[in-house]
């Protein structure tokens, strides 16, 4: 096929200057719902960049969806699973060799406890959770961002919810 006058050319400036307008729109919330789900800020710095990375490998592709930012946040929501089982098996073999992981942290008590929480649920709820109530996305985009079904989200967010009230009535009591 043959470019006319008509037909828009994409340079690669064009697509640099598109994904960096899109970076600089996502990054600020890509990188909280990344914290709030790692509860590392390098950690988060670390999810955020690394699926941007993917996205810009892949921005031919992505650019073309309705909401690449929903890819984002998915990718970030997956890698922030495996990142978080690879950061326990850390803190507890520094816990055996005798250290104790550093805490670095500007959020108040009562904000750490509530996502250290969220952290302890289930997977999905966590991610549930962290969307819904962080990152502030409605239940369609939660069930975009994750592939599951409104009613799963629903689902998810419920048992999450009561799991939290449980457990931070529990911390509250004496």
């Amino acid at each position: 096929m043959v470019a006319t006058r008509e037909d828009p050319v994409v340079t690669d400036d064009t697509f640099r200057e598109d994904f960096s307008a899109f970076y600089e729109r996502e990054r600020a919330a890509v990188t909280g719902l990344a914290y709030v789900l790692s509860g590392s800020r390098t950690g988060a710095d670390d999810l955020a960049q690394d699926a941007f990375v993917e996205a810009y490998r892949r921005w031919e592709r992505i650019s073309q969806y309705d909401k690449p930012g929903a890819w984002v946040r998915r990718v970030v929501a997956n890698r922030s699973v495996s990142t978080l089982r690879r950061k326990t098996a850390e803190a507890r073999a520094l816990v055996r060799l005798g250290g104790a992981p550093p805490v670095v942290s500007e959020l108040s008590p009562d904000v750490i406890a509530t996502w250290e929480a969220v952290r302890s649920l289930p997977d999905r709820q966590a991610q549930v959770i962290a969307l819904r109530y962080y990152d502030r996305s409605s239940i369609p985009e939660i069930a975009q961002i994750l592939d599951l079904t409104e009613n799963t989200v629903k689902t998810h967010l419920r048992r999450a919810k009561a799991t939290l009230s449980e457990r931070l009535s529990e911390e509250d009591s004496p």
